[in-house]
């Protein structure tokens, strides 16, 4: 920083009598403190304290260190405190929307489990695949196997999906391999349910007897059930 300066300007705001309010960069503005620079290129806004919340709060969640966790908390902000659907979200940010979609759910596991996640005990790809299961006892256990078998994030899944299917119980042992994993559903059905999750995003079962059978797939939110209707509609 010394050598090169500040690359991206921080944004502020008036704040009357010449003097300005930061809204974007604290860190950056530290930094080229801690340089010894004493000019540093800045962006001008106008901006509502409302505005200047939602800048600042956008300008977090793009850290590159952020938390699965705290990025889903700021993405649960953006849309309760400022009225934003998750594909405004997902514009504001350069992401998917499936992507804001999926880190968002990660709030529904229960606090013991985000805990390890916040905590890099867990994933987010573990996280994901925990989360394919019904109850927050199974989820719990599913979260302490993973931990203390060190399972990858594949064998979660695989586990998950016969833990889903009524496989071994969840005091079995932790000790997991590929053989012990195998489920009991039809392999294909559980390759079709696993491309229908990336797909969709969200939680997808295929429960088949004999010739008949149904697709289930779950919704979290009305923007979610939108997402999904709009995906259907692409097919």
């Amino acid at each position: 920083m010394r050598m090169h300066g500040v690359l991206q300007p921080i944004v502020v705001r008036s704040a009357g009598e010449g003097r300005f309010e930061l809204v974007a960069g604290e860190r950056r503005l530290r930094a080229a403190g801690e340089a010894g620079l004493s000019r540093i290129p800045a962006i001008v806004r106008e901006l509502t304290d409302e505005q200047s919340l939602q800048v600042a709060l956008v300008e977090n969640i793009q850290r590159e260190d952020i938390s699965p966790v705290d990025a889903a908390n700021g993405y649960t902000r953006l849309a309760d405190e400022f009225g934003l659907k998750q594909e405004d979200i997902a514009l504001a940010l350069g992401k998917s929307r499936s992507t804001i979609a999926n880190t968002m759910r990660l709030l529904t596991l229960p606090d013991d489990v985000l805990e390890d996640l916040k905590a890099a005990r867990i994933s987010e790809g573990h996280a994901r695949a925990i989360l394919s299961l019904d109850g927050a006892d199974n989820q719990r256990e599913l979260s302490r196997r993973v931990i203390s078998g060190g399972l990858s994030v594949r064998d979660t899944e695989r586990l998950a999906r016969q833990l889903a299917a009524g496989g071994h119980s969840q005091t079995a042992s932790t000790n997991v391999s590929r053989e012990t994993l195998r489920p009991e559903k039809d392999p294909n059905l559980l390759e079709l349910e696993s491309q229908l999750r990336e797909r969709f995003a969200t939680k997808v079962s295929i429960i088949k007897n004999k010739d008949r059978g149904r697709v289930e797939i779950e919704f979290y939110s009305d923007d979610d059930l939108e997402r999904i209707l709009a995906l259907l509609g692409e097919y």
